[in-house]
């Protein structure tokens, strides 16, 4: 039998969460409402909290934000990595614990009582920093703000203007991202592209401004020589689905990142279908269908605390489903209708 090691998943009679040594070096940062302490003796790893999480907007909404802690622990490397791609990440939860699980040495524990979090890298992991953000580190942040806040997390996008937001919800490839881009190049806030998280009592929204996901094709659609270079120039990452696509990092300049969370005035399921009439994109989803249509888009946010509420407050507020038009512009105009100050007080 191999002995176990000090880092095992399995390690018998442990403390996942028991510091063994304090870790030289903290870093502290304020995300999606909450105080987030990151601690590692790992330098490498601290740089992708930096470059996940450096420069973004507060998003306040406590007096005295809640403190969450995660500790990132860098280990051996345990195997050569001749995949390109690492495995994808398991879930499981049990004794009050959430686990995301990649391979022994490269999972993540969460104790949502605790407020605290465990982020496992082994060494070799280093070369895939992209999984690191998104699948280990971001599983920690994201679960430890969704349980510790009482937020409803979804998979989407948030744009708006002077506090009032529109969720963009659909499936994958339906263009999400390249109406969120759009958005933002008509002079739109931008509050997040990829996860949005709202607090279903009273609708706010919030997110992670950080980078904005384009894919190379898209590229035709963007009049501005100086955006199309940006963006452009930026490092490519690839989905799991294979699909690759330019990460270009909103901090540096480029957009209107929101300082403060957005109250929502409806949400809009964007359709990668072309309209058979430009002038009309925008159509309203049928009050008594609003439920399915989210709870399909949404599976996982359907079984989490709040979603009832989140539910009924958007059946209040109504969607709609937006066609593809001529230019990606058409379908941000269209957005703009919505957002109108006489469209929300008629509302």
């Amino acid at each position: 039998m191999a002995p176990t090691t000090q880092h095992d998943i399995g390690d018998a009679g442990a403390d996942p969460f028991h510091e063994r040594s304090a870790p030289p070096l903290t870093v502290r940062k304020d995300i999606l409402g909450g105080h987030f302490h990151f601690e590692s003796a790992s330098e490498a790893l601290l740089r992708l909290v930096e470059a996940a999480y450096g420069g973004l907007p507060p998003q306040r909404r406590y007096a005295a934000p809640p403190m969450f802690h995660v500790e990132l622990r860098l280990v051996p490397r345990q195997t050569d990595r001749s995949v390109d791609e690492p495995p994808p990440v398991r879930t499981q939860s049990g004794a009050g614990l959430l686990c995301g699980v990649m391979d022994a040495s490269n999972y993540v524990l969460v104790s949502p009582g605790q407020r605290r979090a465990l982020v496992v890298v082994s060494e070799d992991m280093l070369s895939h920093p992209y999984h690191v953000r998104y699948e280990l580190i971001e599983f920690a942040v994201f679960l430890l703000a969704a349980r510790g806040m009482d937020l409803v997390p979804l998979h989407g996008a948030c744009v708006g203007r002077e506090g009032r937001g529109i969720l963009l919800l659909g499936a994958s490839g339906a263009g999400k991202s390249t109406l969120a881009l759009h958005s933002l190049l008509q002079g739109m806030d931008f509050l997040a592209e990829d996860a949005v998280f709202v607090q279903p009592d009273n609708m706010l929204a919030t997110g992670v401004a950080n980078y904005l996901h384009v894919r190379d094709d898209a590229l035709r659609f963007v009049d501005d020589k100086e955006t199309r270079r940006w963006i452009g120039e930026s490092p490519v990452i690839r989905r799991r689905s294979g699909v690759e696509k330019f990460e270009a990092d909103l901090r540096l300049g480029r957009g209107r990142s929101v300082a403060t969370p957005m109250t929502l005035i409806g949400a809009v399921l964007v359709s990668n279908r072309i309209a058979d009439d430009p002038d009309a994109l925008l159509s309203p989803i049928p009050r008594h269908e609003i439920a399915g249509r989210l709870s399909a888009d949404q599976p996982y946010a359907a079984a989490q605390p709040g979603w009832r509420r989140f539910e009924q407050e958007m059946m209040r507020m109504g969607m709609h489903r937006l066609l593809r038009g001529r230019h990606p512009r058409d379908s941000a105009d269209a957005l703009l209708t919505l957002l109108s100050p006489r469209r929300v007080a008629s509302a």
